[in-house]
C-alpha cells in the first residue's frame, strides 16, 4: 500500500498535552513508512520536545508578521491570522504538495487548503476553543465574559464551527470530549471518532544511571517524592498539589513518621514567559508555598533558553540545597528529566490536577511508568485511569473531587502501600497504559482514518466551501470592525 506525505499544521509548538500528542502522532506514523512535516508559527528550540529540535521530525517553523497577542489579549483574533499566514505559505507554489493535512487546535486553515489545495483535510478536536475562552471548562456551566468580550468571541466562536465543519474527518481525544463537542457544536452532524492519544513507551525508559547528566542530578532525590506534570496554567489547578500536600505532611509529622517527614513534591511543566497566564500561576503557586511555610527551589535544566523569573527566588533553610527543599518548580523539563522523575524508585505517585481535562497525557505517562495517579473524577482520567478494584483489569489509581481534604486521605493510602501491593497495581497500569494508550496503538488508528480521508477522492470546491471562506473573511472582517470602534472610542474618550 502507497505511503502517504502528510502535513501536520499544529498552531504553537512549545511543550504541552497537544504538543506531545502532534509529536507522538507523527513519530508513530513515521515509523509506519509515512512522510511527515509539520508546520507551525512557532517553535523555540529552548521550549520544546527533543524530538522536533533533535532532527528526528522535520518541522518548518514560518515566522509569522503579526504577534500572539497585544498586551496580554485579542489571543484568538491573532492566532487565526497567524493561522492564515501559515496557510498562505503553505499554498504558494514553492510549497511541496501532500496527500492529506492533519489539522489540530484551530480549524481556520480548513476552507482554504480544501479550496486550494484541492486536499482532504483531517481535523482532530482537543477541545472545542469557544469553550476555553474564559478558563477552564466546567461541564454545564459556561461563563459568557462581558458583553464586549462576548461581542469579540461572537464572530470568532461561529468561524470555529464553520470551518470546523469543512474537515473531511473528526477526531477527538476522548469520549467526554466527543460528548462536549456534539452539544456546543450543534450543526456539525458528523460524530467525531475517538482516537485516545498514545505516548513512545521507548521514550520512558529509565535513563542511564552511569551516566553522568547534570540536569538529572539537578532533580534526583531519594526522599519519598510526589510528582506533578502539567503546563503552568490556572486551569491546571497546581495549587490543589501544594494545599494537598501541605495537609499530607502535617498528618505525617502528627503520627511521628520520620521515615515519611521528608517527602518533598515536584511540580514539573512547560512555562513561556511570553504568556501572562503562566507568570501569573507560577507568582501564585509560590505564594501558596510561602502561605503554607513550605520550603522551595525554582529550576530549569541546562537545555532550556527561559531563564528562572526574577519573582522566582529560591526558598530553602540556610545551609541547605536545592534537593533539600519541600516543593521543586521544575520548568520545561527535559524529556530525560521527565523519565528519571518518573521512573525513580523514590517516586511515590503521579498527581493529576485539572478538573474536567479533555483527555490528559499525564495520567497514562504515569502509568505507564508503574505509578499509582491520583487524578479528578471528571474529563478524560475516567476513561484512562481505573479507580474501583472491581473493575476489569483491577485499580490502577484514585480519582477523587479536587477537595484538598480528600485529595490528603488520598495521598496517605498511596503513601502507605506495601511493597507487595505498589508492585502489582504497577503491573496492571503499565499493561493498562501499552495496550490502550501506545505510541502503535495510536499510529494505526491515525494512519486507517488519514487513508479513509485520502481514499475521498481530490476535493472539489463546492459552494459550501466558498460559504466557508467567506464566512472567515468576514468573520474576521467584524472582529476588525469592533477593534477599530473600540480604539476610535478610547481616543476620543482621551480626546476628550
Amino acid at each position: 500500500m502507497a505511503k502517504l506525505r502528510i502535513a501536520f499544521i499544529h498552531p504553537d509548538l512549545g511543550i504541552g498535552g497537544a504538543e506531545r500528542l502532534i509529536v507522538d502522532a507523527a513519530l508513530g506514523l513515521q515509523k509506519l513508512g509515512h512522510t511527515v512535516h509539520i508546520y507551525t508559527s512557532h517553535h523555540d528550540p529552548g521550549h520544546c520536545f527533543d524530538e522536533t529540535r533533535d532532527g528526528t521530525l522535520r518541522v518548518h517553523h514560518i515566522v509569522p508578521p503579526f504577534p500572539r497577542a497585544i498586551k496580554g489579549k485579542l489571543h484568538i483574533f491573532f492566532a487565526h491570522a497567524r493561522q492564515l499566514h501559515l496557510t498562505a505559505h503553505l499554498l504558494s507554489p514553492a510549497a511541496p504538495s501532500y496527500d492529506v493535512y492533519f489539522v489540530d487546535q484551530l480549524s481556520t486553515c480548513i476552507p482554504f487548503l480544501r479550496a486550494f489545495a484541492h486536499t482532504r483535510v483531517l481535523f482532530y478536536c482537543h477541545f472545542p476553543d469557544k469553550l476555553l475562552a474564559e478558563g477552564a471548562y466546567v461541564e454545564g456551566k459556561i461563563n459568557k465574559g462581558s458583553l464586549l468580550k462576548r461581542m469579540y468571541r461572537l464572530p470568532m466562536d461561529l468561524l470555529e464551527e464553520t470551518t470546523t465543519k469543512q474537515a473531511d474527518t473528526i477526531l477527538a481525544n476522548s469520549n467526554f470530549t466527543v460528548r462536549v463537542f456534539k452539544h456546543h457544536m450543534p450543526s456539525i452532524r458528523t460524530v467525531p471518532r475517538v482516537v485516545y492519544p498514545g505516548i513512545n513507551v521507548s521514550a520512558y525508559d529509565a535513563p542511564d544511571a552511569s551516566e553522568d547528566d547534570p540536569d538529572i542530578c539537578q532533580i534526583s532525590s531519594d526522599r519519598p517524592t510526589l510528582l506533578s506534570l502539567n503546563r503552568f496554567e490556572q486551569k491546571k489547578n497546581a495549587a490543589l498539589a501544594i494545599n494537598a500536600f501541605a495537609l499530607l505532611r502535617k498528618k505525617l509529622a502528627s503520627r511521628s513518621e520520620p521515615s515519611f517527614k521528608p517527602i518533598r513534591l515536584v511540580l514539573a511543566g512547560g512555562y513561556d514567559p511570553r504568556l501572562y497566564d503562566n507568570v501569573k500561576t507560577l507568582e501564585g503557586l509560590l505564594d501558596s508555598a510561602r502561605a503554607h511555610g513550605l520550603t522551595y527551589a525554582v529550576l530549569t535544566p541546562s537545555t532550556s533558553t527561559v531563564p528562572i523569573p526574577a519573582v522566582a527566588p529560591t526558598l530553602k533553610p540556610d545551609g541547605a540545597t536545592e534537593k533539600d527543599t519541600d516543593i521543586v518548580f521544575l520548568l520545561n523539563f527535559s524529556s530525560r528529566q521527565r523519565s528519571a522523575l518518573l521512573t525513580a524508585p523514590s517516586t511515590l505517585a503521579l498527581l493529576y490536577t485539572p478538573t474536567n481535562e479533555h483527555f490528559g497525557i499525564g495520567p497514562v505517562e504515569g502509568m505507564l511508568c508503574g505509578l499509582p495517579v491520583l487524578a479528578c473524577d471528571s474529563g478524560g482520567p475516567t476513561e484512562s485511569v481505573v479507580d474501583a478494584a472491581t473493575e476489569a483489569g483491577g485499580r490502577t489509581g484514585w480519582l477523587r473531587p479536587p477537595a484538598p481534604e480528600v485529595w490528603a486521605a488520598a495521598l496517605e493510602e498511596i503513601v502507605a502501600m506495601g511493597a507487595e501491593e505498589r508492585s502489582a497495581l504497577a503491573a496492571r497500569a503499565r499493561r493498562r497504559a501499552r495496550d490502550m494508550f501506545g505510541m502503535d496503538a495510536m499510529a494505526r488508528d491515525m494512519e486507517s482514518a488519514l487513508r479513509e480521508t485520502v481514499a475521498m477522492g481530490p476535493v472539489s470546491t463546492n459552494g459550501a466551501v466558498w460559504v466557508a471562506i467567506v464566512a472567515l473573511l468576514g468573520g474576521l472582517g467584524a472582529v476588525f470592525a469592533v477593534l477599530m470602534r473600540m480604539v476610535l472610542f478610547a481616543v476620543g474618550a482621551w480626546a476628550s
